[in-house]
């Protein structure tokens, strides 16, 4: 037994190089669909673009007042003495921040009622109006009740002075006058008039109120704030709208109210101070009017009018110890205010400045205030349990107990210094025997007044420092450059989306048809026979799309016609060697439908235009065709001459004028077909076909479908084997490779039918023996519809 051989192994002998031409052309073939999907990809890129709003970017640029350098604006040095210094360093982290926090953003909405929007109503689409374009202004009355709220409404104006109300639905709910108080069950509110113009008349405005909430977390997610520069104070705020105006106006808020709260943080210890200044002035007025009182009764009770002469040289000795006396009880007062202050507040600030003699305490004093002020700036953006927190407390803590401490120290310094000038002062006085006790009593009434009159006038003094501070606080935030964007929207990008639209209208047929060629198994070329079946491929048939069956005729000159006669050439050629007079060529195939018996009718056709006289027997009794392609009224055919033996050839074998050439049909469907062809019958028609005629065509069954052809294949000179391009499983190529291999068909060929010209397969390459068809024919093709050319794989 013959070994049986892999078709396979044929692929392998020889790598070729990969031939991208041909790859391409495949793909270049149907250039109709790329078309057409680039086509429909630009069109929805162009709907796209036409209905989506544009996204416009906005940025500013402010610069961050840093205090690490421990010095004032150059504007505020005049005041450097006056102890004007701000709170501790500031953090960037915490400003970005303090900037993004939902607090700030919160104050933002509802200033500008950003929760408020207001819509155009189009043809296709909505699109959102600024609150400035709008033609009228919308005052609700309680603003607070809308903050939850989520309501759409719209309005028509129909007049200059009268307007209609619409619900969500689009149904009409009432009509009013501008000016008139709305009630509504979502709250009252009033609509005016601002620039009605006729093109505003019958246009329909939808008034959207959203929730504050919402609208906040939104702005909060499409704004970026970010540093502009590493190791820079330069902070950059950008938001995307579709609104450029309105972008602008909401980094423009955020800023001035950034700036807001910060002057209000930093102006905490200046309006605290001047609080403290004012309690003590109005105590220590009480106090001087008291003494002045007393001072006055005394002089009158006691008629004194001068101070006598003999005490001007003691008095004048004791008046630098007097003014020291003055001085120390002037710090031991200051002491006790700070120092009850201090118990009876313990989460407010310290007074600044007072012109305690104690460094120590000064110094504390400002850290303490410059603590104090941080963690409660922190705070609004973190929590008590935050690290940072916690620590700045225990610093708090820690300095308030120092200074309270340095207080109880400073006073009891002061206590005794105050000790000593007393004693040094009764020294002086017990050398002034002859001071009346009158004069006595009325000096310590005027040291009394005094003190008190000292420290009110410093008291005056500081307000009046403190106010300057006050009016002098700088904002925390520089704007360097003012809200600003292109008019060139960010979003969509065109150019970008129509790059796109090209590429996904040639990937998506591309990718279709990558597919397709991936999962495509048929045979469609000669080369994709020749990969396993060595035979020889002896023609190509073009597919036709005539609607009768004999397509060959003497005065055709279509690319068809000229395939058959370059078939009638290569059959002569092949069977140049076959010593007999007459020839029987074959036509089988592998499946039913591959055009055997179109072929067959065709072959006998353009071999009787040579002046030959043409047998066509149709030896597929299975499933006759003759009848039907032919339109022959001879119901007895070959079957009735196998099984009866008194039929002549001569009775049943039919003359075609149409294509000059014989025909014995297959007549009936036999119940046993095999049997039949050998009982020894169909030898007598070949013999007979071969004494009278020049070619005997013979129409056999399929060879995978049944024997018949392989019982009776010893008698024919030339065996064709078509292959219908299109239409045949790759696989089923190993049933022909087999049959060549094993010599089971005489002399066997391939011909190629169907064959696709529109793809380039075959015609106009030159496949097969070199001969290429439609150098100069074809003209005569019947062009198709551009709808069917175009559905055409």
């Amino acid at each position: 037994m013959m070994q049986k051989e892999n078709p396979l192994n044929y692929m392998f002998l020889e790598e070729e190089p990969v031939n991208y031409r041909e790859i391409i052309e495949k793909y270049v073939f149907h250039w109709k669909w790329f078309v057409l999907g680039v086509s429909v990809a630009l069109f929805a890129a162009f709907a796209y673009l036409r209905y989506t709003p544009n996204q416009y970017e906005v940025a500013t640029t402010i610069l961050i007042d840093d205090e690490d350098s421990g010095g004032l604006p150059s504007e505020l040095a005049a005041f450097e003495d006056l102890g004007l210094m701000g709170g501790g360093n500031t953090s960037i982290d915490n400003e970005i921040g303090l900037l993004k926090s939902r607090s700030l953003m919160t104050q933002v909405v509802k200033e500008l009622e950003l929760h408020i929007l207001y819509y155009k109503k189009g043809r296709v689409r909505t699109s959102e109006q600024y609150k400035d374009d709008v033609p009228f202004n919308i005052n609700f009355y309680n603003k607070e009740q809308l903050y939850k709220l989520d309501t759409t409404f719209a309005v028509v104006a129909i007049s200059d002075t009268q307007f209609q109300l619409f619900n969500a639905e689009g149904t009409k709910v009432s009509t009013h006058v501008f000016g008139e108080k709305v009630q509504a069950a979502f709250g009252n509110f009033m609509i005016t008039p601002k620039m009605m113009q006729s093109n505003y008349l019958n246009e329909e405005l939808l008034v959207n109120v959203q929730p504050l909430k919402k609208v906040v977390e939104d702005l909060r997610e499409r704004l970026s704030v970010e540093l502009l520069f590493k190791k820079s104070s330069l902070i950059n705020l950008s938001l995307q709208g579709t609104i450029k105006l309105k972008c602008e106006a909401i980094l423009n808020g955020l800023v001035k109210q950034y700036n807001k709260d910060a002057i209000e943080d930093k102006s905490l210890i200046g309006n605290n101070t001047n609080v403290f200044i004012n309690e003590r002035l109005a105590v220590i007025e009480k106090d001087l009017s008291m003494v002045d009182k007393g001072v006055e009764q005394f002089k009158t009770t006691n008629q004194l009018t001068d101070i006598p002469s003999e005490a001007t040289l003691v008095l004048e000795s004791n008046a630098d110890l007097e003014k020291q006396i003055v001085t120390i009880n002037t710090q031991l007062k200051l002491t006790d205010y700070v120092a009850s202050y201090l118990a009876a507040n313990e989460e407010k600030l310290l007074p600044a400045n007072l012109g305690l003699s104690d460094g120590t305490v000064n110094a504390n004093s400002e850290q303490y205030n410059e603590l104090l002020l941080e963690r409660n700036r922190i705070l609004k953006s973190s929590n008590e349990k935050h690290p940072i927190i916690v620590n700045l407390n225990a610093q708090i803590d820690e300095l308030r107990g120092s200074i309270a401490q340095s207080l109880v120290n400073l006073k009891s310094s002061l206590q005794i210094s105050l000790q000593q000038a007393t004693q040094e002062e009764q020294k002086i006085h017990s050398r002034i025997f002859s001071v009346p006790q009158q004069e006595r009593e009325f000096r310590d009434m005027q040291r009394q007044q005094q003190i008190i009159e000292t420290l009110y006038l410093y008291l005056l003094q500081k307000r009046e420092e403190n106010a300057i501070s006050l009016a002098v606080t700088a904002p925390n935030a520089k704007v360097i450059d003012a809200a600003d964007g292109s008019d060139v929207p960010v979003s969509p990008k065109r150019l970008l989306v129509l790059i796109a639209a090209v590429g996904i209208g040639f990937l998506i047929p591309f990718v279709v048809l990558y597919v397709l060629f991936l999962l495509d198994n048929k045979v469609h070329t000669n080369k994709d026979v020749e990969e396993l079946v060595k035979a020889p491929i002896i023609g190509e048939i073009p597919k036709t799309t005539a609607d009768h069956k004999i397509v060959v005729s003497e005065n055709d000159r279509d690319a068809i016609s000229e395939s058959f006669r370059m078939l009638r050439t290569n059959i002569n050629f092949m069977l140049a060697g076959v010593k007999e007079t007459s020839n029987v060529v074959f036509v089988t195939s592998t499946l039913p439908s591959e055009g055997k018996t179109f072929l067959a009718l065709n072959l006998a056709a353009v071999l009787a235009l040579s002046n030959k006289k043409v047998l066509l027997v149709g030896a597929d009794v299975r499933k006759p065709k003759f009848n039907e392609y032919l339109k022959l009224n001879q119901r007895v055919g070959l079957t009735e001459y196998l099984m009866d033996e008194h039929i002549t050839l001569s009775e049943i074998i039919q003359h075609y004028p149409e294509g000059n050439f014989d025909v014995l049909n297959s007549g009936m469907v036999p119940p046993n077909p095999s049997e039949l062809l050998m009982n020894g019958r169909f030898d007598e028609v070949l013999a007979y076909g071969k004494a009278q005629y020049d070619y005997v065509i013979v129409d056999t069954a399929p060879v995978k479908m049944v024997t018949d052809t392989l019982l009776l294949s010893h008698h024919a000179n030339l065996c064709l084997y078509v292959v219908r391009a299109n239409h045949l499983d790759k696989r089923l190529l190993e049933i022909p490779k087999k049959l060549y291999d094993e010599k089971r068909l005489p002399n066997m060929a391939v011909l190629l039918n169907d064959l696709d010209m529109e793809r380039g397969y075959g015609y106009g390459y030159g496949y097969g023996y070199g001969y290429g068809y439609g150098y100069g024919y074809g003209e005569d093709v019947p062009k198709k519809s551009l709808w069917k050319r175009l559905l055409k794989r």
